[in-house]
């Protein structure tokens, strides 16, 4: 059992910056996969980033490309999302999720296993 607990949301203007973490309770955080989605209100949770165990290799959504980074400290057992250059769109409840099945990076909710109770970003224009 994984517990995974978001922090670091709230409200920034466009073009600003923040930072999102997210704290694993497992020691074998190391041997996850993890993942950040997003939901905004009256939508589908979507895909955001997704890096490999080692945090080595990564995968983003077009929509976050170039601006948004995400990196994993195992050391810490947390992962981060950085946000650049936030646009009005970027709106939503984020979400962290841990996957101990697949091994690779995956777009797919359906993949991880683990969530997080997720923290608001809002963004305004």
């Amino acid at each position: 059992q994984v517990q995974l607990v978001e922090s670091g949301g709230g409200l920034v203007q466009a073009g600003g910056s923040l930072r999102l973490s997210c704290a694993a309770s497992a020691r074998t955080f190391s041997s996850h996969v993890m993942g950040w989605f997003r939901q905004a209100p009256g939508k589908e949770r979507e895909f955001v980033a997704a890096g490999s165990r080692s945090g080595g290799f990564t995968v983003y959504a077009d929509s976050v490309k170039g601006r948004f980074t995400i990196s994993r400290d195992n050391t810490k057992n947390t992962m981060y999302l950085q946000m650049d250059s936030l646009k009005p769109e970027d709106t939503a409840v984020y979400y962290c999720a841990a996957d101990e099945r697949m091994g690779v990076p995956s777009k797919s909710r359906w993949d991880y296993d683990y969530w997080g109770q997720g923290t608001q970003v809002t963004v305004s224009s």
